[in-house]
Order: C-alpha cells, then structure tokens, then sequence
C-alpha cells in the first residue's frame, strides 16, 4: 500500500491556518491515510531562502523546492478584467439548488458576481500573462516549429516509463500520437486496450484550437464492465458504455453500434424481446452483463472508471487545414478510485465550501506515481514536456493546479468536463472531429453556444486577447456578427485559427516548454495581456447581475442536423 502525501501551503499572517486531518475521509484512494504533511514551511531552509516572483525564474522555484504560487488551484481565467458585462465565468461558475438529485453541491454561481479568494488569492501569480513573446517567437522558423510539433514524443515516453521503476499506471495506447489512426470506427483502441475515444464539443473557450491547443480524450471502464463470464465482449461494453452516457447526461435512451441482446442476455430495448441487432437502448437501474450487479448511479460514473486526456499543440498543413499534432503538450490520467455516495458527496462539497469560508488554503493528497487525490474519489496525474521536449511528471505545483478545475467548479459532472459534452448516441463514439459537430445549444437554450459565448464574452477567449476571433466574429461596433456566425457548416469552421496564428501559438508555448515555467501558467499568449487583474478588488463585483446566466454543461443534441441520432436498425 502506497501512503500519500498531503500538498498544502504557508498561510498568510491574515489567512486562517489549515488544519490537516489524517483520516481516511481526505484520501481519495480506498484504505490509504495520509503518512506525512508537504508544505512551504518544510522547504524553507534552502540554498535559496528569500525568492520573490518579480525576477525570480521559473526554475530557481523548483531548484530550490520552494512552492511559487500557493493559490495554484485559482486558474488563470478567474483574473479576467470584466468591465461589469463581460462574463466567461459562467461555464465554470454554476448553482443547481433546484436539482436536488445533482452531485455537484459546491453551487458556486454566485463566483460569477463576486471574487471569493483567500489574501493570497487577490495577487495574480500567473505572470506569465504579461510576457510579451514577439521576440522570442521570431527566433523560431516556421520549418522549426512544424518539424517540432510533428515528433513523436508520446511512443518514447510510454517506453521509458516501461523500462524505469515507475509504480503508477503507464497511459497507453499504441500509436495515440497518430491520433484516429490509433482507434475503430466506433473510437475503440486498435491495441485491445480498452479505451474509447469520444467526439465531444470542446469546452468554451480554453479548448478551442484557435487558443492554442488541440486535444482528444478516451474513456475506460472497468473489465467486469467490458465482459462476459469473465471473457471481453465488445456488444457488452458499448452496451455499458452507453448506459453510462445516459447516467452522466440523465437521459432516458440512447443509440449505439449494433448490439446482440441475445449475446448479453438482457432486453436492453425495452420490447419485451431478446433480438439478435439492437441500436437503441433504454436507461435501466444496473448495468448488463458481468457488471449486472452494479447500479446506475444518477450523474456518476462507476468505481474504476478511467479517462485519458491528451493537450497538444496545433497542427496545420500548407493548406491551412487544422489538426492534432503528434507531439504531446501534456499527458492527463484520472481515475475513480473510490465511489462516493450522494450523501458523501454533500459532506465533501459542504467541507469544501466551509474551507473557503475561512479563507482555508488547499491542499490535497499526493500519492507519488499514482498521482493526486482531489478528495472527491478520483486520482488525478499529470506529464508535461520537460525542456528537451519530453514528457515528464509534473511536479507537485504543477499538479496541484489541476485540482482546481477537476473538483472546485460548478458545472462539472463527477468531475469530468468532455464526457457530459460527448455528442449523443452512436455518432459520438469515434475520434474528436470538429467538423462533424453543429453548434448547438446547452441545454435550456436556443442559440448556439459558440455564439452565445461570443455575445457573453465579448471575445472568442476569456481574457479577449484573441484578436483574429475578434476581427471574424465581431463587428465595429463590438457585437457579434450573429449572420456570419450563423453561416459556418461546424464548429471547425467557428473556432479553429489560421494557419498564421497556428504556427504563432505553437513557438509562444515552446518557449514556455524551454523557460519550464509552468508554475507562471501554461497559456500561450503572443503580447502581454491587457484585460487581465494584476490585483483583485474585492469590494466590486465584477459583473452587474443581469450578466449573470445560468447555464448548463450538456448540450441539446437534439437541436443539431450533424448530430442527429442514428436511428435503430430493425
């Protein structure tokens, strides 16, 4: 058994202390309590004693093991000047008070009104912000950029892991720098490792190619959920997978590939029949096969569920055409280890808005190769690129970020973002293709959610530094060019950047990849940015309330000629 430890930070004179439990109820990982306390007190007493973020680089912070940014869970985006209207938060920034049954209970909309940080939450740590990299990203050739972007670093990295002593789980899947190559029709892993990529619509707006990043993100469920009589089935998996798509998105029914209902020994139709070919399948209290003993959960996935999520930079050809690059930018795995009921689920998020009260810092549990606890049941482990452009582990600041998004936000389902964004039914098995997605609206809406964003924002980023979405999307006067917008044939054509632009983000990451100073933040920005907060005013609220909207994670796939369910087979 591997004992964790906990991650937290030096309090200011006028924060509240923390006080670290060790009991089982922080760990996300079953019967494993926590062994020892890591803080920036414990690192103090090193060869560099009195560093401060105004000259100090990124590197010294490491060199010396001291922790930079104490409030590293406060992601970047939470410091956008709003002027009062402009409103990126509320994709975050969530309360569902009147659904009693959703297990995100941080309702935390009222963050979309107020900056709710800690004393050192009000100081903006991610200077990386207002680096201004013209210089730097003319140093690089376009020929340098391109040859950098299209290595291989992926294949390398699963191999080192292999041949070391590393403990943790090896994230792999043959050939995923190759990106749909390495997967079936239906998103299944070629290598028989049981990962499934999914086509989801990318969050708003940090995941849009046209701010500096592709991705893609496969899902993994247990073997017994994968089985039958203890030997893979693919028509019981994708009948599982199904079920699982309509717990997290709460629906009643759902298409899939064709499935033997004889096979599995389940009417999973509804029809009274047991057929040889089904496509659709209704929402039933317990999954099938040898995971038939297991319940479906409202909104939560089951126990041993994976996803495996890959950042990368932004590939482009002599056409301009957009698309994942085989260089990896980072390597994210997260894994429920441990189901929480409802009932353990209201006592985390009560905790978790108990410590923000207080002004209480974070902290979280480190398991060594194993990754971080986010205390609501999942593990969560990162690699970066290291300055040669391999994947490393992240260290402990850098991984302490991720748990910002992955467990304080309201708008999260179980923690996940892409899944309960994966377009319905059986056209949403395959790999992430933009072109193949409408936009559609969230549910409860009418209008897209790219163009609503863009008329919430002001911008086609958080921080409205994207100038090319501005120049496309937006007229004179700053409203949306709602016509033009209503114009395009998928999303591809709304939020994927020219080629120009493409080649520029990618050479303003890789110098952030040669600084490693990722603890001053991982966005690629070309000139310092102007509607960002250096320093939070606490006593005005950043927005005025009616600029306040509710929204919803899910999306009204119904709404979208693209994504139209594939109707059953008879």
């Amino acid at each position: 058994m591997r004992l964790p430890t906990i991650f937290t930070v030096k309090p200011s004179v006028t924060t509240a202390v923390l006080l670290i439990v060790t009991s089982p109820f922080l760990s996300g990982c079953k019967d494993e309590q926590p062994l020892a306390t890591f803080t920036a007190d414990s690192m103090e007493n090193t060869a560099i004693s009195e560093l401060t973020p105004d000259y100090t680089p990124a590197r010294k912070w490491l060199e010396a093991g001291q922790v930079y940014n104490k409030e590293a869970p406060i992601p970047p985006q939470c410091y956008t000047k709003t002027n009062q209207v402009n409103n990126p938060c509320y994709v975050c920034h969530q309360s569902y008070h009147e659904q009693s049954l959703r297990p995100n209970k941080l309702n935390d909309g009222f963050q979309q009104g107020s900056y709710a940080f800690s004393d050192i939450g009000i100081s903006n740590s991610w200077r990386n912000l207002f680096v201004d990299r013209t210089r730097k990203i003319a140093k690089i050739t376009d020929e340098q950029i391109i040859d950098y972007i299209n290595e291989d670093n992926y294949s390398p990295f699963i191999a080192k892991l292999k041949n070391s002593n590393w403990k943790g789980v090896i994230p792999e899947v043959k050939n995923l720098h190759l990106g749909a190559q390495a997967f079936d029709e239906h998103g299944l892993a070629k290598d028989g490792s049981g990962w499934v990529a999914f086509n989801y619509k990318p969050m708003p707006s940090t995941f849009w190619p046209t701010n500096g990043s592709t991705d893609d993100v496969m899902i993994r469920l247990p073997e017994e959920y994968r089985q039958i009589n203890g030997k893979y089935s693919r028509d019981a998996y994708y009948a599982n997978l199904a079920l699982v798509e309509m717990a997290i998105a709460d629906t009643l029914e759902t298409t899939t590939i064709s499935i033997s209902e004889k096979l599995i020994g389940s009417d999973l139709n509804g029809n009274g029949e047991l057929e040889d070919q089904v496509n659709h399948i209704k929402r039933s209290t317990h999954y099938v096969a040898d995971a038939s003993s297991q319940e479906l959960a409202h909104m939560l996935y089951p126990e041993g569920t994976a996803f495996l999520h890959t950042v990368r930079y932004v590939n482009t050809n002599d056409d301009g055409e957009i698309s994942v690059s085989p260089r990896m930018k980072e390597v994210r795995y997260m894994v429920k280890k441990k189901f929480l009921s409802l009932g353990e689920l209201k006592g985390r998020y009560y905790l978790e808005r108990k410590e923000k009260h207080f002004e209480n810092l974070p902290y979280y549990n480190a398991f060594g190769d194993d990754g971080v606890s986010n205390k609501h049941g999942w593990t969560l482990l990162g690699f970066i690129e290291n300055e040669q452009g391999e994947l490393r582990q992240q260290n402990d600041e850098e991984q302490f970020f991720c748990t910002g998004c992955h467990k304080s936000v309201g708008s999260i389902i179980d923690e996940t973002f892409s899944f309960p964004r994966k377009v319905a039914g059986v056209n949403g098995w395959g790999y992430i293709n933009l072109k193949s997605i409408n936009d559609v609206p969230n549910l409860g809406e009418e209008k897209g959610e790219i163009l609503t964003y863009l008329e919430r924002v002001g911008g086609g980023d958080e921080f409205r530094q994207n100038q090319e979405m501005i120049k496309r999307w937006f007229n004179a006067d700053g409203s949306v060019n709602t016509k033009k917008v209503l114009a395009q044939h998928s999303i591809y054509d709304l939020i994927t950047p020219s080629r120009r632009r493409a080649l520029d983000m990618n050479k303003a990451y890789k110098t952030i990849v040669e600084e490693q100073s990722f603890i001053y933040g991982r966005d690629a920005t070309l000139v310092e940015a102007k509607n960002v907060l250096t320093e939070v005013n606490e006593e005005q609220a950043p927005l005025h309330q009616e600029h306040i909207h509710q929204w919803d994670i899910r999306l009204d796939w119904s709404k979208g000629e693209k994504t139209t369910l594939a109707k059953a087979e008879k």
